[in-house]
């Protein structure tokens, strides 16, 4: 009975450290988004973060025929070579194309959104 018991703690340790291992480093999804930055900062005060929004053009049926819509991301804080890029790009009022993962939960430690930035190119008029 004690051997069963062990057998069974130690699987649900397993899977536990499994699951959770998914949970914080696992991918649901990677993409590319572009346009340009509209906000990109340092903030948190226990962790800090890198977030930014990008605004998203498109057309619309409207008036003007131009809409914009805005997606938040975040950048992990060893992606400095990324970050100096992005602020590049915000200072120039380049367009850029964001290379990013999402991943399954947002972690306050990490960032506040679900979307981490892996990668930047501008976009070549």
């Amino acid at each position: 009975m004690k051997r069963v018991l062990i057998i069974t703690i130690i699987t649900l340790v397993v899977l536990g450290g499994i699951a959770g291992s998914i949970a914080v480093f696992g991918t649901f999804s990677d993409g590319i988004r572009s346009g340009q930055i509209v906000k990109f900062s340092k903030k948190g005060i226990a962790f800090k973060t890198y977030e930014g929004q990008l605004a998203i053009r498109g057309f619309d049926e409207g008036d003007n025929g131009a809409m914009s819509n805005i997606w938040e991301f975040s950048v992990e804080r060893s992606e400095m070579e990324v970050r100096q890029e992005i602020e590049n790009a915000m200072e120039k009022g380049h367009d850029i194309r964001l290379y990013y993962k999402e991943y399954f939960f947002q972690f306050d430690w990490r960032g506040d959104t679900k979307y981490f930035v892996y990668k930047v190119e501008k976009v070549e008029d």
